[in-house]
């Protein structure tokens, strides 16, 4: 009896959603990932599991237990330690694995871009009574408690408040896709001297550094974490080519 290859899709970014309407209603099982619940973009086109592994033996566990074949990693391009958890397991186990990771976002004419590795040093890049726009995500507050002289405006994907204590720390309440028009029009209303965010690359965030342009605003971008190691490929068309190579 033949074996139908089943991957895992290790979901959490545009391409992903892609990968996974490429890959359903074809031969090839297919179990998708994500850790958090994608809810604007409504549920992938293929059997999904949500929330973590429960660490490196579940994770271990689930593979063996899922007789998976191979695992195509196109997590967030900031998800470095699933990324690097992810590889070494998979090459522990020999298992087939191939991260996506995405183009990082290149300045371009008009654009005032400053790279930095950390949320402190972009904290420290700020000037006392300056106004931000923060993406970097809520989990970063820490690094911009002790700037109270400042205000930071967070996105804010959930219900979430940020702590008593830090009233120069504001959340924006909002659920992408933004346009450049929207990004426009909500950083001129805030009077933003400029825009914190990570360097994630990708065509659909990237409308807020558009705006960021348009408005000659200061941008900080984190820059992007080390590599795993793994095998990779930057865009659908070679992760597809791979799985067509891997599970035939």
């Amino acid at each position: 009896m033949t074996t139908v290859p089943h991957l895992l899709l290790l979901a959490g970014s545009g391409e992903a959603r892609k990968l996974a309407q490429s890959l359903a209603g074809g031969p090839l099982r297919v179990t998708a990932s994500l850790f958090v619940t994608d809810h604007w973009s409504g549920p992938l086109p293929v059997p999904t599991r949500h929330g973590g592994f429960g660490g490196e033996e579940g994770f271990r566990a689930f593979l063996k237990e899922h007789g998976i074949t191979a695992v195509l990693d196109a997590t967030h391009p900031f998800a470095a330690r699933v990324s690097a958890r992810s590889w070494r397991i998979c090459n522990e186990m020999g298992l087939p694995y191939l991260q996506l990771d995405r183009p990082e976002w290149e300045p371009g004419p008009g654009d005032r871009w400053t790279e930095v590795a950390t949320p402190e040093e972009a904290v420290a890049l700020t000037k006392p009574g300056s106004r931000h726009f923060v993406t970097t995500g809520l989990e970063s507050w820490a690094a911009f408690r002790g700037a109270t002289d400042r205000r930071f405006f967070f996105r804010s994907l959930s219900g979430t408040t940020p702590p008593e204590d830090l009233p120069h720390i504001c959340l924006v309440p909002g659920r992408g896709p933004f346009s450049v028009e929207h990004e426009y029009r909500l950083f001129e209303d805030l009077h933003l001297d400029g825009l914190i965010c990570k360097n994630a690359g990708g065509s659909v965030s990237r409308t807020k550094l558009e705006a960021a342009r348009a408005l000659d605003m200061d941008v900080i971008l984190l820059r992007r974490p080390e590599p795993s190691g793994a095998p990779l490929v930057r865009d659908v068309a070679g992760a597809l080519e791979w799985v067509d190579r891997t599970c035939p």
